[in-house]
């Protein structure tokens, strides 16, 4: 395989990124990667450490740097996190890849993500939280999404099949 990733999953927090790319990496046979495993590895703490700790903006310094690494070296199945793309150069990095966008309505995010997990971008009210990071960043995940898969009441395997369909790589 060359070129980059076989497909690269974006979407909100709780839209399955991860639990859909393992999937997807099995089926193809191919490695899984996740950026903000990336992450939590580089530095030995928990992303939501980091945003205590230092701030959204070193985060998000961070992030950049494990999605362009990330896009350069996996040749498989990578998941990216939720805010990745609000990176003006990291959108400008997935033009013309595989991206595919897992979206999801509040509720579905609420059931998925629950009310007291620990996100840090919805520490107070979750539900209005969820909604406006969704209208801040909805156009930018369509942006660069080659693909859009609603994953609202399907299955895991039901969205990996939905991608791999939309993305003609049941034969790869």
């Amino acid at each position: 395989m060359t070129g980059g990733p076989l497909v690269v999953l974006v979407g909100p927090m709780g839209s399955g990124k991860s639990t859909v790319g393992a999937l997807l990496a099995e089926r193809l046979g191919a490695p899984y990667r996740d950026t903000d495993a990336d992450i939590v590895a580089a530095q030995g703490r928990e992303i939501s450490e980091i945003f205590v700790d230092e701030g959204e903006p070193y985060f998000r310094q961070l992030e950049k740097a494990a999605v362009a690494t990330a896009v350069a070296e996996h040749r498989g199945i990578l998941a990216l996190g939720g805010g990745a793309v609000l990176d003006e150069d990291t959108r400008a990095l997935l033009a013309g890849q595989p991206v595919v966008y897992l979206s999801m309505d509040v509720e579905e995010a609420v059931r998925r993500v629950g009310l007291g997990a620990a996100r840090p971008l919805l520490a107070v009210n979750p539900r209005r939280q969820w909604r406006e990071l969704m209208e801040a960043r909805r156009h930018l995940y369509t942006d660069v999404a080659r693909v859009e898969v609603a994953t609202d009441n399907r299955t895991p395997e039901e969205v990996a099949e939905a991608i791999l369909d939309a993305l003609e790589l049941k034969d790869v």
